[in-house]
């Protein structure tokens, strides 16, 4: 039951991924295309709003006076003026302001462009504002609206507004490039172009807002729908992938996993009564590939398990002979190429290691390590303690090296002397367990309270093949000469004998 549930999970697990991976694509591919296809659209617009908003701008900027406007801003900007402006807003009286203005001739131009500016809105429904604004220097903070439409009391004139944070620190001749925002006004694409006096300086600027809220809720509309379509879209998609991924993989996978736990495999059994799959699938894709090979493979493990069966009775005597003899044969073996002292391997196992060794290096597949271990004192403990004592010191070094490469083969080459060749992890951490091999027998011969036998003591030399070695016997040699050196530095610290 628990292999039949496992089963299940699996094959519900593809295709569910299976699944997920259309809806993503599906997804993907639909939400992309609106995506692009609302963009695009919303740039086209945008682009056609500037553009308007900036003709618009520019042609009124041309209709004005640029020496009048001059003339007026420098009177708006007047202590004068601005007393008289704060009591005609208290009182809500524009005849104040109108009265001052004809007072300095400047009543009929101003007049004028009001009346410009009230037929262009007339005229222009997309335009919803202009305005004449004296723009400051880039340093300044507020700027000063001048001439307004005639739905604005003419007291607007002269009025300081602080200037817009995008604008502040901005020269009046590096204008922006026209911008759509969405403030206090609704949705506005805005445009300012200057004007200038005929002495080319630049006195103020117009200002073009054109109104796009119904662009916007437009746009909201169009952005609505495309969301909608791409849901019925994908949905579509959707049912039509996996009823096609049903009929196509999901149900002929699931029919040849239910046929294939009914294989039963034994001896003497027909195919039909060890349940050899037999569906009605021929098809010229993967699937029927997947379906042939299941069904040859069963037919060859029966046809398989029956040919064995003789082979097996044939073969059970002969092993049952040959059992007590192979026994015998590899004791004898094993004892042949055992040191009897150490238990380790000894010279003529050695011997078979370079063979094994020096075939492997003519192939080039092999990568090993030869340690040289030669002990130290081992005539000492002979001639002080005997050579009971000194058959201990050999086994008690052996047992420090053979702790110390517990997954590589290690031979006792002469009465004193013992190899080792590292591989597996051995060779991959050969540095590292040739230091603390190292360090394990000087830490034991500088234990002074114990006797000379029981304070275990050799050299160690290490060398690894490199490429251009076609015998071990080369990578001996420089294991051996290593461990001279090893030899003579201890030596050097410590003094005496150590042979």
């Amino acid at each position: 039951m628990e292999k039949r549930a496992g089963a299940s999970v699996r094959r519900s697990g593809i295709a569910m991924k299976m699944y997920i991976f259309v809806t993503l694509t599906v997804l993907a591919v639909a939400a992309g295309s609106s995506a692009i296809a609302f963009r695009t659209g919303a740039n086209q617009i945008d682009r056609y709003y500037k553009q308007t908003t900036a003709d618009n701008a520019r042609n009124f900027a041309s209709m004005v006076d640029g020496d009048f406007l001059k003339e007026l801003k420098e009177a708006a900007a007047s202590e004068e003026y601005q007393k008289l402006r704060e009591r005609a807003v208290e009182e809500d009286n524009e005849q104040i302001i109108e009265d001052y203005l004809r007072e300095k001739g400047l009543w009929d131009s101003y007049s004028d462009i009001r009346d410009r500016i009230t037929e262009y809105l007339e005229n222009m429904e997309e335009v919803k504002y202009i305005y004449v604004v004296a723009h400051g220097d880039a340093d300044a903070k507020y700027d000063m609206y001048l001439v307004d439409d005639k739905e604005n009391p003419i007291y607007e004139t002269g009025y300081y507004e602080e200037r817009e944070a995008e604008y502040l620190g901005m020269d009046i001749s590096q204008l922006p490039e026209p911008t759509i925002s969405n403030g206090d006004w609704g949705w506005l694409c805005s445009d300012f172009k200057p004007v200038y006096s005929s002495d080319g300086e630049c006195v103020c600027i117009v200002g073009c807002d054109v109104g796009m809220d119904d662009v916007m809720a437009e746009r909201r509309r169009l952005l609505i729908v495309l969301v909608m379509g791409s849901i019925v879209f994908t949905s579509v998609v959707l049912i039509a992938a996996v009823l096609f991924i049903n009929r196509s993989v999901v149900i002929p996978l699931n029919r040849m996993t239910s046929e294939m736990k009914k294989f039963t495999p034994a001896e003497h059994l027909s195919y039909e009564e060890a349940g050899v799959i037999d569906l009605d699938i021929k098809r010229n894709d993967e699937i029927g590939e997947i379906y042939n090979g299941i069904r040859s493979m069963q037919i060859n493990i029966l046809d398989y398990l029956n040919d064995m069966l003789t082979l097996r009775e044939d073969k059970q005597k002969v092993e049952n002979d040959l059992k007590d003899r192979d026994e015998r044969i590899g004791q004898l073996s094993k004892e042949t190429y055992k040191d009897p002292l150490t238990r380790v391997g000894n010279k003529a196992a050695y011997l078979l290691k370079l063979e094994e060794l020096n075939e492997g290096l003519r192939e080039g597949r092999l990568n090993f390590a030869m340690v040289m271990v030669d002990m130290n004192h081992l005539k000492s403990v002979n001639d002080e303690f005997g050579h009971k004592a000194g058959d201990q010191y050999i086994r008690g070094c052996c047992h420090m090296i053979c702790e110390a490469f517990k997954h590589s083969p290690v031979y006792r080459i002469g009465g004193d002397e013992f190899v080792a060749v590292l591989e597996s992890c051995d060779y991959s951490n050969r540095k590292k367990i040739l230091g603390e091999l190292r360090k394990s027998f000087e830490a034991s011969y500088e234990q002074e309270d114990k006797p000379l036998n029981q304070r275990y003591s050799a050299a160690v030399g290490m060398a690894e093949n490199a490429s251009d070695d076609f015998s071990a016997e080369f990578v001996f040699k420089r294991a051996d000469k290593a461990m001279y050196e090893d030899k003579s530095r201890f030596k050097s610290k410590y003094g005496g004998d150590i042979r």
